[in-house]
């Protein structure tokens, strides 16, 4: 039996323009150096290709809050330049003058011109209002000490939940964590304030627990009682979505699975495009057995996951996002070498999924007491 619902997708490759706005609240008497700050990473960002304008403004009722917005030809090189070590050093002088933050990205949809010669400019317009389903997906990724999955993989699986209501407004929905070789991958559902269930969750004895058990195994070394520590972690760390897409149909026995793919240099976000691609057309078919898909990429690690019904080999191709001779062979270009190889036949299609293939260590939807 299939249940009927409507159908969902949200991309980061729909081309329209990005408008990106960064709340801020800075700490008394740090004016000057945010100032000083803001300027170095301004002069940084207005060279990075995609990028077209920004502003800086400060609230008029409160002196201590500042806006920073920013425009992007798409959200692509956004993700690419925010995702990137040049980022992070970029904002590092910024971390000392701010209280808190919150970033917020959306697509322009419509905008009016500001004369009455000036035209409207069609280009680069979302063409539509995206149908969402109320929850946002995010991902942290990390890798271990080679020798230590094991242990690591038994630590992460024997944890509480924390509770699901975090306010009034944001409730965890569910939380999934798979390994590949030494990589940790936890995939996380809120529905409402996905930064304010982040911090509700890091504060939860049960995961601070879970978090400084593993802390002797990462191969990145952090202090979680260290906020400049924590933050320069949870930054490296972030996996963003870039495209979800759920089919409509809810096939029975649905179950969850995620698929690491490591692209060659510099070619992480065109393998998520390819893969996001092959989603869209997959979803449109009603005989398909994956109910959604979402992708996850930073840089060159791409994670796709899967809800789908039945065995995940098997289709191979169908499951490792390739339809067809001629995406498989884009898949093979844009894949690293070495183990993945290129899965140009079903055989090695079906070599391929059991190398992509995450190993599941826990999932889990939060409980609500």
């Amino acid at each position: 039996m299939t249940t009927i619902s409507e159908r969902v997708s949200q991309s980061a490759f729909d081309g329209s323009r990005l408008r990106v706005v960064l709340l801020l609240d800075l700490h008394d008497g740090a004016q000057k150096q945010f100032l000083e700050a803001y300027e170095h990473m301004r002069n940084q960002v207005a060279s990075i290709p995609g990028h077209i304008s920004d502003q800086l403004c400060q609230s008029i009722e409160n002196p201590s809050q500042w806006l920073i917005t920013s425009e992007w030809e798409s959200a692509p090189p956004f993700l690419a330049w925010v995702n990137s070590e040049e980022h992070v050093a970029t904002v590092q002088p910024l971390h000392s003058c701010v209280r808190d933050t919150r970033s917020l990205r959306f697509s322009v949809l419509r905008e009016t011109a500001n004369t009455d010669t000036a035209a409207p400019q069609e280009n680069g317009l979302q063409p539509a209002p995206r149908l969402g389903d109320g929850v946002v997906r995010h991902a942290l990724t990390f890798t271990v000490k080679p020798g230590t999955e094991d242990i690591v993989a038994k630590i992460l699986a024997d944890y509480d939940s924390p509770k699901a209501r975090v306010d009034e407004n944001t409730r965890l929905r569910r939380t999934s964590l798979f390994m590949h070789g030494n990589r940790v991958v936890r995939a996380v559902e809120v529905e409402g304030d996905l930064l304010a269930a982040l911090r509700h969750v890091a504060r939860q004895p049960e995961v601070r627990a879970v978090e400084e058990a593993i802390n002797p195994y990462l191969e990145q070394d952090r202090d979680l009682s260290d906020p400049d520590s924590a933050r320069m972690f949870f930054t490296r760390a972030a996996l963003p979505t870039v495209h979800h897409v759920t089919s409509g149909r809810v096939p029975e026995d649905v179950q969850r699975h995620a698929l690491f793919y490591q692209a060659k240099e510099g070619c992480g976000m065109a393998l998520a495009r390819l893969l996001a691609g092959q989603d869209e057309e997959t979803a449109d078919d009603p005989a398909t057995p994956i109910a959604s898909s979402t992708i996850f990429q930073r840089d060159d690690v791409v994670v796709r996951l899967l809800e789908m019904s039945g065995p995940l080999d098997a289709e191979p191709a169908l499951a490792l996002g390739i339809g067809g001779a001629r995406k498989a062979a884009m898949l093979g270009r844009l894949l690293d070498g070495g183990a993945n190889g290129l899965p140009s036949t079903d055989q090695e299609a079906a070599r391929f999924l059991a190398q992509a293939e995450m190993d599941l260590i826990t999932d889990r939807r939060a409980t609500e007491s």
